[in-house]
């Protein structure tokens, strides 16, 4: 029982310092170059495990996404103004729409090995005061290559982006088939830090949770 404690407090010790350098440790390590010119606002939303990405929408980014709206996300209302993107475990991510929804099998799903969604909402006007919300602003070209990497995360169809029926949490979001799979060590958060990479922001090496990336974002940037 003694082996076995020190073990499991080696492992907690190794997966501390790796969650400390994955923070400090600045990728890339150098910022964009393109910083100066940064005329376009993203938002990063945060819940305590889970972050989304929060684009503004206009007439381009509509129409770079209006295939979405088979799956009756209404991103052309006139009460809309962001879309909101998430990659996640799809076992977790579709059973769980509440903490009192939390179930076994999910949960298990999400800490092993499972298939990834992306999770898309429309919202309205998003206060960037409140504590869940970090505003960044960045250049033309990031935000093409943000858009890009999204884009890219879809599983693609005949008619663009798989949708998945029946899975959404309410009137204004849907699922679809994404790529990759998920993991605990690579996951939502990991998949968020990627995006803002692309999107000339600096992040933590690795980041699997909302706070260590929320951290190495107020850090690096």
């Amino acid at each position: 029982m003694v082996r076995i404690g020190r073990a499991a407090s080696y492992v907690l010790v190794a997966i501390a310092v790796l969650l400390l350098v994955g923070t400090l440790a600045p990728r890339p390590l150098v910022s964009d170059p393109g910083a100066d010119q940064a005329n376009r606002r993203i938002l990063v939303i945060s819940n305590p495990i889970h972050t989304d990405i929060a684009i503004p929408l206009d007439r381009d980014v509509l129409a770079r996404f209006g295939p979405l709206m088979r799956a009756g996300i209404k991103a052309d209302a006139s009460s809309a103004h962001y879309l909101v993107f998430g990659w996640g475990s799809r076992a977790f991510y579709i059973e769980t729409p509440t903490w009192a929804d939390l179930k076994p099998r999910p949960l298990f799903s999400a800490l092993t090995l499972d298939a990834s969604v992306m999770h898309v909402g429309v919202t309205g006007v998003i206060d960037e005061t409140k504590d869940f919300v970090r505003g960044f602003n960045v250049s033309e070209a990031a935000f093409a290559r943000l858009l890009d990497f999204i884009e890219k995360s879809f599983e693609a169809g005949p008619y663009g982006p798989i949708w998945i029926p029946g899975s959404s949490y309410g009137d204004h979001d849907a699922f679809f088939e994404a790529k990759g799979s998920f993991t605990a060590f690579l996951g939502c958060n990991t998949w968020t830090a990627a995006a803002l990479r692309e999107a000339g922001l600096q992040t933590g090496w690795w980041n699997p949770m909302p706070q260590t990336l929320g951290l190495s974002l107020e850090l690096h940037n």
